[in-house]
């Protein structure tokens, strides 16, 4: 039996990933637990941290110079990985940056907005088996870009009661100096409703475990949230025959490696490469470190789709809307095809993994179909936007009595008295 079968278009059905349905469990659990924080406040927090942690910490903060000693203790090779993906990241997001406008019309009125930073924004950094440090960048600079005065950052403390060096260090490297030794539901709720030493954000970013997941989902509303995340995707489009299929089955494994439930597709019209990348998968996975994760998640979610022309292959990949699209196609002008995708990643050399670490595009990216509605994570996420509307007395006497009588359509006499009054 192969890791992954091939199938044909006709036998595809795109089920919807049920991993952002949390379980009533889950929802209780979580439930519980923000509720004590809203109580018990930082109390709360530390007894969450000894229950779930396993550590004893008298509080979550973690002292500024535990964080500057941090980036010195980063070895000058990996510091230097991490100042140019810094680099790149910075330079792609700048060009998000939003700026206030406005129109004056002859009349004298003028319409616009006006763009504002956050007040305070939250970041998660996972911790344990789950630690990625990209995540860490991938979050902060945004927000900083944003021109967000105030960031904490929250992450599971170590053994020894602090979040890992890594992240530490990355805060120092990028001035960020609040930062707090919690993880978990109980981090989401201190960030979102405060504690007695923590003060409650705006919003909240950050990939994380179910519990995250779904704390996220019950404080938003209290706070903004970027997304509930599920697990990483990957769809590769292809019809090239020359693309060496161990390029195909080393990105389909880089995102199986990520989580039981993370999906790797295949969609090729070439039915000679959807052979060799089966046969390749079965001679490879079992000789990996992380074969049991990759091998789970290739039988339950894994797919190698067999279309008789591209087009066939566009359609299944704007229904299926992925969080990563490699295309690997002979005529790259298809990409106006591409309606749904979170991430495009156009020829063989632009392996998913670059965009997970330096390219400079964002990697916090809609996951489960969410990319028919959403975006990847942007400056625009710490931005506010108000609108301005200034009237002018001309154009008020030009359209106050419509303005009046739009009022008495709903009723609302209240409103179109607002309008009369001037008009007198």
């Amino acid at each position: 039996m192969h890791l992954v079968e091939i199938i044909k278009k006709d036998d595809f059905k795109n089920s919807e990933r049920a991993s952002l349905i949390s379980d009533n469990e889950t929802r209780q659990l979580v439930s519980e637990i923000v509720f004590n924080v809203i109580e018990k406040g930082d109390q709360g927090v530390v007894e969450y941290t000894r229950k779930f942690d396993k550590v004893n910490v008298s509080q979550s903060r973690v002292p500024e110079s535990k964080i500057l000693v941090a980036e010195n203790q980063i070895d000058p090779q990996t510091k230097a990985i991490f100042e140019t993906a810094i680099e790149n990241i910075k330079a792609f997001h700048k060009h998000q940056i939003q700026t206030e406008w406005a129109n004056i019309d002859k009349d004298g009125t003028r319409l616009g907005e006006l763009v504002r930073p956050m007040d305070r924004a939250g970041i998660y950094v996972p911790g344990g088996r789950a630690f990625y440090p990209s995540s860490m960048i991938m979050n902060a600079i945004p927000a900083l870009l944003a021109g967000v005065s105030s960031i904490a950052v929250a992450s599971p403390p170590d053994k020894d009661g602090y979040p890992h060096q890594l992240v530490l260090g990355i805060c120092a490297m990028l001035g960020i100096n609040e930062v707090y030794a919690m993880g978990g539901a109980q981090a989401i709720a201190a960030l979102a409703y405060g504690t007695e030493t923590i003060q409650p954000v705006c919003k909240i970013t950050g990939p994380g475990n179910k519990y995250v997941a779904e704390a996220k989902r019950q404080v938003y509303g209290k706070v903004g949230i970027d997304s509930i995340a599920g697990p990483s995707e990957i769809l590769i489009l292809h019809d090239v025959p020359e693309i060496p299929v161990e390029f195909i089955v080393r990105d389909l494994i880089s995102q199986a490696e990520h989580d039981e439930d993370a999906q790797s597709i295949l969609i090729t019209t070439v039915p000679e490469t959807a052979k060799a990348v089966q046969k390749r998968l079965g001679e490879l996975v079992p000789t990996l470190p992380r074969k049991e994760i990759i091998e789970k998640s290739l039988k339950n979610h894994g797919k190698i789709i067999l279309v008789g022309n591209i087009e066939d292959g566009i359609e299944i990949s704007n229904q299926i809307a992925p969080e990563h699209l490699e295309l690997l196609l002979i005529d790259e002008s298809k990409i106006d095809c591409i309606k749904n995708a979170g991430a495009i990643f156009i020829g063989r050399w632009s392996t998913e993994p670059v965009g997970d670490y330096m390219a400079g595009p964002n990697h916090t990216i809609p996951t489960s179909g969410a990319a028919r509605f959403s975006s990847p994570l942007s400056v625009r996420d710490f931005q506010k936007y108000s609108s301005i509307i200034h009237y002018s007395k001309k154009r008020l006497i030009n359209q106050g009595k419509q303005i009046a009588r739009f009022a008495e359509l709903e009723d609302l006499f209240g409103h179109a008295a607002a309008i009369t009054e001037r008009l007198k």
